[in-house]
């Protein structure tokens, strides 16, 4: 009985290719959005997921509570000490450095190679703690000793070749030679831990630049500590928070605040946990994947409508089986068989399609999905519920209607429409449909407003100009003027500033306690730090409000703060706080104001603007330079900069990046939802128009009778066409009123995680309508047009 509904259904597909095709572009079109959208959550579902104990671990961050609360991934050095060896809450720690791109130099051959990977700094601990592939090595004792190293099995073959890495030797920062001493599998993409070179600790503990790391300090947080660890069994972890907040004023002599307050953060709720790091956001993923659900949904709509409509065609076939004594559920699971038939067809295209396009995916979005993870019983119970569903989703209303079919009726030709479904919910589902495409149309809208709101808005310092160049970490200031000196003599370069960071940078506040004029208590807010010299503000286009510009010395006595600042202490003129003492976090800035600046974005537009102070870095603090240039002659200025540059340093590698791209960069996973949404809202609108083709390719069709008739009683095109307009006119206009509000409320949802944002505008509404519209018309004009101007004569014969 099956291999004959299997038969048949294959006969019927044959039988109407059109309505065959358009079905199973319709679905395939569907799949694959459906499968690149479950490769996406899938891959960020199992970030680490390969930690055998990742249950057992967390990481320490800290919450500063100020006039707000500040989160921080790091905590004091000090803490992860007294956790591990006072208490016996844990198994392992483990400190964490993540020194981002480091400079790594190999000696082989007549030329040095260098290379910049992702390099931390590591306790020996922390191999036990997670659980990273390894290569035929139990690296068990291994970085116990200061300059040794793990690195990956793609860096080992970078660095040496096909010569084994155990024992081989790299120059770290052209200062400390580093030994291998283990090798580790090439860590997966979708993980928290993507360094490739480890380095031990100790490394750090014993370089006379990084010593700092070895102090015991309760008063602050490193920027890149980082601590980890492995609870024993059955440890409470909100005991533990509250035991760790007596543990500043326990272990540190001297008062300290008790408003800094550390927390343990389950290691799986990192990578969705946005206040401590950029990480994603998991509305994102619950977004994309309801996306990816009325992608379908739209397409099984087609069908539907598609196939109720066309039963008028398939009735004599009906009633002629239902005389030769098929019964209704006989029919029903045939109807089914076939859509199920045609499910399956488009299931394998949507399928071919998403992996031929896969490359193209991952470039577009900048994402970094695998075939691999169509390979696993995760994606095969997706793939098998999709296409079970689908099936039972699209076949059964249409199924339902062509069993329901009298064959009395049906072989007489005298159905009517309303025995081939209801035209009610013919009209709902192609209203449900508009509504899904239109606010997808006004999220892109939205999205993409926003971005441009964001990157073109005025920021308060330029950034068109604007290159910035890295710095190496051992300096000295008279290196430091000689090459801004040499810089600035070129007539393609305007100005030069050296610095710790561009004036929107994402960077940590430098204080939390701040006072001012002298006052005997401290003022408890977070302000930021732009660390530069004399020439940073004009060269980053920062404007003066009152005061003057810090002059050039060899200690910091002298600072700029913003007008934000002066707000926050209650001071609105900005000449009151001229002269006035400033000292910030135990004094280690301390000066006088001499200048203020007016606001300027120090952040992205999510956070509001903070008081920031402007003065020269203490200890040679900079790592880049900012080098204002003549737009006219970017390369000769280019040019210029890197042969200045490495005449002075020509042991490392010459980076550089304009200011304005990086602001860009600050909004990359907005820029990649926005592209995302974009390339679904195209093919909802595509489907949406597969399906339009059909039901108007079945509407002509039914009124072929009628349009003879009227032309030969003198009827107009435009009359005629009129006929398959106003429906859609109607349904489009309802889809509106009904989408408009849906859209806004969830946009305007969005737009609340940003400060600053853009107006949603009438037009936002208007534009998606009149698309959804204009596409509609042109879809209906081409088909309505060939039957108004097709020969009467022909017309009244098709009956």
């Amino acid at each position: 009985m099956i291999k004959n509904y299997f038969k048949i259904a294959w006969r019927n597909i044959r039988k109407r290719k059109s309505v065959a095709l358009i079905n199973i572009l319709g679905l395939a079109l569907g799949f694959s959005c459906a499968i690149l959208i479950f490769l996406f959550i899938q891959f960020h579902l199992t970030f680490d997921n390969f930690h055998k104990d990742s249950d057992r671990i967390y990481r320490f961050v800290s919450e500063v509570h100020r006039d707000h609360i500040a989160y921080k991934s790091t905590v004091p050095p000090a803490l992860p000490n007294v956790f591990k060896n006072d208490y016996n809450y844990a198994e392992k720690v483990a400190k964490i450095i993540d020194r981002g791109e480091q400079l790594i130099t190999v000696n082989s051959g007549a030329t040095p190679q260098r290379y910049k990977p992702r390099t931390a700094f590591v306790e020996p601990d922390f191999f036990r703690i997670f659980n990273f592939p390894l290569i035929d090595k139990d690296f068990s004792d291994e970085l116990t000793a200061p300059n040794t190293a793990i690195i990956t099995r793609e860096m080992a073959k970078k660095l040496f070749g096909d010569t084994s890495p155990i024992n081989q030797t790299f120059i770290w920062d052209n200062k400390d030679t580093i030994r291998v001493t283990g090798v580790l599998k090439d860590l997966p993409k979708n993980t928290l831990i993507n360094s490739r070179v480890f380095i031990s600790f100790k490394t750090l503990q014993t370089s006379d630049r990084t010593s700092w790391i070895a102090t015991e300090s309760w008063t602050g947080t490193a920027t890149s500590l980082q601590c980890f660890t492995l609870l024993r069994l059955n440890q409470d972890p909100l005991k533990i928070e509250q035991e760790m907040k007596k543990w500043p004023a326990k272990y540190h002599p001297e008062p300290v605040s008790t408003e800094d307050h550390y927390k343990l953060q389950p290691f799986p709720d990192i990578h969705f946990d946005s206040r401590y790091s950029n990480s994603i956001n998991i509305k994102l993923l619950w977004i994309l994947g309801a996306i990816g659900f009325f992608l379908i949904l739209i397409a099984c709509i087609n069908f539907i409508n598609i196939s109720a409509a066309q039963s008028v065609y398939r009735s004599k076939e009906v009633g002629v089986r239902k005389v030769l004594g098929s019964f209704k559920d006989q029919l029903f699971r045939q109807f089914l068989t076939e859509t199920f038939l045609i499910t399956l067809i488009a299931l394998i295209i949507g399928f071919g399609l998403s992996v031929l396009f896969l490359p193209f995916f991952n470039n577009t979005f900048n994402l970094s999905l695998s075939k691999n993870g169509l390979i696993n019983f995760r994606f095969a119970g997706f793939i098998a519920i999709l296409l079970i569903g689908v099936a039972i989703l699209a076949g059964s209303y249409p199924g339902i209607i062509l069993a329901r079919i009298a064959p009395v009726l049906a072989l007489k030709r005298k159905l009517t429409q309303s025995d081939t479904g209801s035209s009610l919910t013919r009209k709902i589902l192609v209203t449900s449909q508009f509504v899904i495409s239109i606010v997808l149309i006004i999220a892109v809208l939205v999205i993409g407003k926003q971005i441009k709101y964001a990157t073109s808005s005025d920021l308060g310092y330029d950034t068109s100009t604007i290159v910035m160049v890295g710095l190496p970490e051992t300096l000295e200031q008279a290196q430091l003027n000689t090459l801004k000196n040499k810089i600035v003599q070129s007539s393609n370069i305007k100005r030069v500033s050296i610095c710790f960071t561009s004036p929107g940078a994402q960077t940590d506040g430098w204080g939390t306690d701040v006072n001012f004029n002298g006052n005997p208590k401290y003022e408890k807010f977070l302000i930021q730090s732009k660390m530069g010299d004399e020439d940073y503000i004009e060269t980053f286009g920062i404007q003066l409000v009152a005061g003057r510009n810090f002059i050039k010395k060899d200690s910091v006595d002298e600072v700029l703060v913003n007008e934000t600042f002066g707000t926050k202490i209650g001071i609105n003129s900005p000449e009151e706080l001229l002269g006035k003492p400033i000292k910030i976090s135990d004094d280690y800035i301390q000066g006088r104001i001499v200048g203020v600046v007016k606001d300027f974005y120090n952040q992205d537009f999510h956070g509001t603007i903070s008081p920031v102070f402007i003065a020269p870095a203490p200890d040679l603090w900079y790592n880049e330079i900012g080098v204002k240039i003549n737009r006219k002659n970017t390369k000769e200025a280019l040019q210029h900069i890197e042969q200045q540059w490495t005449s002075y340093f020509p042991n490392f590698i010459f980076e550089y990046a304009f200011l304005n791209d990086r602001v860009t960069e600050m909004y990359k996973s907005e820029q990649q939802f926005l592209s995302l949404t974009r390339l679904f809202s195209f093919l909802a609108i595509f489907i949406d128009g597969l399906g339009i083709y059909g039901l108007v390719s079945f509407f002509v069709a039914q009124k072929t009778k009628e349009v003879g008739i009227r032309k030969v009683l003198g009827g107009r095109v435009i009359d005629i066409l009129g006929l398959f307009f106003k429906d859609f006119f109607t349904l489009i206009g309802i889809a509106g009123l009904i989408a408009s509000p849906i859209a806004w409320y969830f946009m305007n949802d969005w737009l609340q995680h940003y400060a600053y944002r853009t107006q949603i505008n009438w037009w936002v509404f208007a534009l998606p309508i009149g698309c959804v519209l204009v596409l509609t018309l042109l879809i209906a004009s081409y088909k309505g047009y060939r039957a108004a101007t097709a020969n009467p004569v022909k017309s009244l014969r098709s009956e």
